[in-house]
């Protein structure tokens, strides 16, 4: 296939995911910054850098930043080493473990919030140390919401490593420090630098998780936009953080860019055994159980206030879902909210696995060339975008310029998964391509056979054999051949 054919099926490839960004992400996002920008008829760029001169918006950026850093350091200390156990060892309960960890992620920031709140605020089991209301409370829930990506990016990664340049260094002598340190790390750099990035960016945009754990004495870029867009009206001042903000995005991503450059053949081409735990695992399931007891305590705190009712245990609370609250408080009743939510995620997963698989087919296809990479890396660059712009700036966006033909979708009902689906598409992506990079679309005989011989049943074992036997004749062929070609006394001792 020639250059411009290549260049061609790729862009037919990524076509349908850069319509739906454009229209979806790129279009109301440029419409909302766009009325910042332009004030009484012209372009008023003095006014927004203005804006950032602000105190207010200063405290916030640097909130924002280093909160992010921090629970991004720390979910990745705690969320390596429970990637590692739940995907390399063989532990009782694994399925379970993996089911709890992620639980924090599906709930809303807000619950997360009010989670941490039964915890550390007044009555709760930990209120004796002071947290609540403090940054280490926002560092710790935005941990608790976002150590669960680590370990899926990471831990799909972990799962498909090809084994054997680790027990080949083993066997040289070296330690299980030396394997990790000069083997297994460099090996998932890729997967790693994914989920940094996407945990940076999700603690950068977290709303609820600050809002209800640092109330109004701290603020992030994210509360920021809200606040100026909804309470006081000032665009100017939410377009001038949406742009930083995508700014920091784009760097983010450059940088993360170069961290996943990683040598050709570091993916896998098959997977391992789970082994079972030993004397060398207990760091790491020390690790994952300090993340285990910080992702189950608040969930537990939420599930027994939900059960207790004017000091006594009861049902109350969950019978009570089927009406529209006290003072008429919804206006529908909880468990018809909870089908809406059910049709809305259905719709809004099928459509970020649908872009999802497109994207990352973009992503991991082999490249030839210089620019067919820089391409494909500029695409992979583009999709991650929807994580780190203010979901109240894109909003807002849908409000402004998808109200009016040709694009009248503001009064769609799919306008809202479509919106999910996008925020969701960067983690999809992540998830998939360390899983379509290992799969080998020219697997040799040997490959063949090992992956027949760990898959249980008697067809699979005596197609194992017979493959042998191919493989086995085939060389004697070819050794066959050589000799007949060989030249009497050349390449002999």
């Amino acid at each position: 296939m020639t250059q411009t054919r290549r260049l061609a099926a790729l862009a037919a490839t990524a076509l349908v995911p850069l319509v739906v960004l454009g229209i979806f992400f790129v279009l109301p996002v440029g419409g909302m910054v766009s009325k910042g920008f332009v004030h009484d008829g012209r372009l008023d760029l003095g006014g927004v850098l203005d804006v950032l001169t602000r105190p207010e918006i200063r405290r916030a950026v640097w909130f924002t930043v280093w909160t992010s850093t921090v629970a991004t350091l720390l979910a990745c200390l705690l969320g390596l080493p429970a990637a590692y156990v739940l995907h390399r060892v063989a532990i009782p309960g694994r399925t379970w473990l993996r089911a709890i960890l992620v639980v924090p992620f599906v709930l809303p920031t807000v619950v997360v919030g009010v989670a941490f709140e039964l915890v550390i605020g007044d009555g709760g089991p930990l209120a004796f140390l002071g947290l609540d209301g403090s940054p280490v409370a926002i560092v710790a829930g935005l941990v608790f919401f976002n150590a669960s990506v680590v370990i899926r990016v990471v831990g799909g990664a972990w799962e498909s490593l090809d084994p054997r340049p680790a027990e080949a260094a083993a066997a040289l002598g070296a330690s299980p420090r030396q394997v990790l340190r000069d083997v297994t790390l460099p090996a998932l750099r890729p997967a790693i630098a994914s989920a940094a990035t996407v945990v940076f960016l999700f603690c950068a945009t977290a709303f609820g998780i600050v809002l209800t754990l640092g109330g109004l004495r701290y603020s992030s870029v994210e509360t920021q936009i809200y606040l100026l867009t909804t309470n006081l009206l000032d665009l100017q001042g939410a377009a001038a953080l949406s742009v930083l903000q995508l700014l920091v995005v784009i760097l983010l991503l450059l940088a993360a860019a170069r961290a996943r450059r990683t040598p050709d053949g570091a993916v896998a081409r098959s997977r391992v055994r789970l082994r079972r735990p030993s004397r060398v695992d207990v760091p790491a399931l020390a690790a994952t159980s300090v993340l285990l007891a910080l992702v189950v305590g608040p969930i537990v705190s939420l599930v027994v206030a939900s059960l207790r009712v004017d000091g006594a245990w009861s049902l109350a609370n969950y019978r009570a879902l089927q009406t529209p609250g006290s003072h008429q408080a919804l206006l529908v009743p909880v468990t018809e909210a909870v089908m809406n939510s059910l049709r809305i995620a259905v719709d809004a997963t099928w459509m970020s696995l649908l872009l999802g698989l497109a994207v990352a087919a973009v992503v991991t296809r082999r490249s030839r060339t210089r620019s067919e990479r820089r391409l494909r890396g500029v695409l992979d660059g583009l999709f991650m975008l929807p994580l780190g712009v203010s979901a109240v700036t894109l909003g807002f966006g849908f409000l402004i310029t998808l109200g009016r033909p040709p694009l009248a979708l503001r009064d769609s009902p799919l306008l809202i998964p479509v919106a999910q689906a996008l925020v969701a598409l960067p983690l999809v992506v992540r998830v998939l391509v360390p899983v379509l990079a290992g799969v080998d679309d020219r697997p040799t005989l040997p490959v063949v056979i090992f992956r027949l011989i760990g898959h249980p049943g008697d067809l699979n074992y005596g197609m194992a054999l017979a493959g042998s036997v191919v493989l086995g004749a085939t060389t004697a062929l070819v050794m066959l051949v050589v000799e007949r070609l060989r030249v009497p006394s050349v390449g002999t001792l």
